[in-house]
């Protein structure tokens, strides 16, 4: 067991180091103030605008949400089809030009981006986007450079790479993976289903994961190679040296939460 526990470290290092280097509550529409709700900007831009549209969902068809300096929000709820409510701020109508909003409905899923040309990363472009959606709706990929993302309520599948910022979740289930460059990733009253997963990853900040109690069946490992593991379920732990390495098994042994931090603390809690 020593060895295999190694060989994943070891791993599990090499991954992460070359990857950072390179039913439910209704909710039947957006409330009309979501943007306030999202984040304050950080300076009043001298344009902007918003676009709102509702795309027809057939069951899992797959989404994408794709953006370069932006605030998400995704809430699922018992609703059939999707509802994409997009805010855009520049400091000019004529940079409005450089990140345009794109809904569209193709053979392969359903894709909404608002990406700056040309590889920009300019944050003084940036957008809001907000999603209702049904709570079993697949997000296979959610891509944003640099913003925060909030994740309510989605049951199925979710999977988010946000390279500056927070990941907030709370009430996933399913198949779930969250992963933050220089930022955090905080999940609240997640339960780790049959056939699921819950793989979070922070590069350079805390991964805080909270459960409302705890699961009957689970294969819990935790790694971090610069912090501390703090947990109230027991763990097998390796102190001695090198990364902090945390692991139980509970039940069944299954599903997997996999939780991986470069640098920063590991905290799992259960509610009292």
């Amino acid at each position: 067991m020593g060895q295999i526990i190694i060989r994943r470290v070891r791993s599990t290092a090499i991954a992460l180091l070359l990857l950072f280097c390179a039913g439910a509550p209704s909710a039947p529409s957006l409330p009309v103030d979501v943007f306030s709700r999202i984040s304050p900007a950080s300076a009043s831009p001298d344009a902007s605008d918003r676009i709102s549209r509702i795309v027809p969902l057939a069951e899992g068809t797959p989404i994408r949400v794709d953006a370069t300096v932006a605030d998400v929000i995704i809430t699922g709820s018992n609703r059939p089809d999707l509802q994409v409510q997009i805010a855009r701020r520049a400091p000019t109508a004529a940079d409005l030009t450089r990140f345009a909003p794109i809904v569209e409905t193709k053979p392969d899923g359903v894709r909404i981006a608002v990406v700056q040309a040309d590889e920009g990363k300019d944050a003084n472009l940036r957008a809001e986007i907000a999603i209702a959606s049904p709570a079993a709706a697949v997000f296979q990929a959610i891509r944003v450079f640099e913003g925060r993302v909030r994740l309510t309520n989605l049951k199925a599948a979710c999977d988010v790479d946000l390279r500056r910022g927070p990941i907030d979740a709370t009430g996933l289930a399913g198949r779930v993976r969250l992963e933050s460059g220089i930022g955090s990733v905080d999940v609240r009253d997640t339960d780790l289903t049959p056939g699921g997963m819950l793989r979070l990853r922070v590069f350079n900040g805390p991964l805080r994961v909270r459960f409302a109690r705890a699961p009957a069946n689970a294969r819990i490992l935790a790694v971090t190679f610069n912090g501390r593991i703090e947990s109230d379920i027991p763990l097998t732990r390796k102190n001695q040296f090198g990364p902090r390495f945390g692991e139980a098994t509970l039940g069944s042994g299954e599903p997997v939460m996999s939780l991986d931090v470069v640098k920063g603390d590991i905290t799992i809690a259960v509610n009292r």
